[in-house]
């Protein structure tokens, strides 16, 4: 029996939406903000940061910075106790979340690498979303952001999440074998949550 749904997403396809929507119909656990919030909780940070740097790799100067503490003598000695909020800290506590979520059961995970962290789980039912560009665009153009800024938005939030899951799990990303359903959010969410319904109906 399905447990546990996960949903990786391309930026700007109204992920977020259909995973409240779904999770309210089923009566499960969102964790999607929540996820963040309790990234923040664990690290002793603000969630501003971390909503920042989730699914991302280090930037290259941080990464710079990090080589630097670790390889001098007195960096060494301190950058145990700097409690540096870099991607792998972040990825370590996400695991951590995720897994305990979904040990808990009854949750739709948004995100975060969470299809690569319970790939293995038979309780777990994994879907990936995606959209056109141009239906991209105007959901962000809806939601008050401009022009400029959706189309840059749009064209470098999946290389950083691809970047992301090459890095910490050696796979590509999308994964397509990973998957259950691959859906295009283009049908309306009424209709992918729907879909995902049936999808997990076939596995009880």
């Amino acid at each position: 029996m399905v447990k546990v749904i996960t949903i990786e997403r391309e930026f700007g396809c109204g992920a977020a939406k259909i995973a409240k929507l779904l999770a309210e119909k089923l009566g499960w656990r969102l964790w999607d903000q929540l996820l963040t919030d309790e990234i923040a909780r664990a690290a002793e940070c603000d969630r501003a940061e971390v909503k920042r740097r989730e699914e991302r790799r280090d930037p290259l100067y941080y990464r710079l910075l990090k080589s630097v503490l670790r390889g001098s003598f007195e960096g060494s000695l301190n950058v145990g106790r700097l409690k540096l909020l870099d991607a792998d800290t972040i990825f370590t506590i996400t695991e951590r979340v995720v897994r305990d979520a979904a040990a808990a059961g009854n949750c739709v995970i948004v995100g975060r690498g969470s299809a690569f962290f319970l790939h293995n789980r038979d309780d777990a039912f994994h879907v990936f979303l995606y959209a056109p560009y141009e239906d991209k665009i105007q959901w962000l153009l809806a939601g008050g952001t401009d022009e400029a800024e959706a189309a840059r938005l749009v064209n470098t939030v999946d290389q950083d999440r691809a970047a992301f899951i090459r890095k910490y799990f050696g796979k590509d990303w999308p994964s397509r074998h990973l998957y259950h359903l691959m859906i295009n959010s283009y049908m309306g969410d009424e209709a992918v949550v729907q879909m995902i319904l049936n999808g997990i109906g076939t596995l009880r």
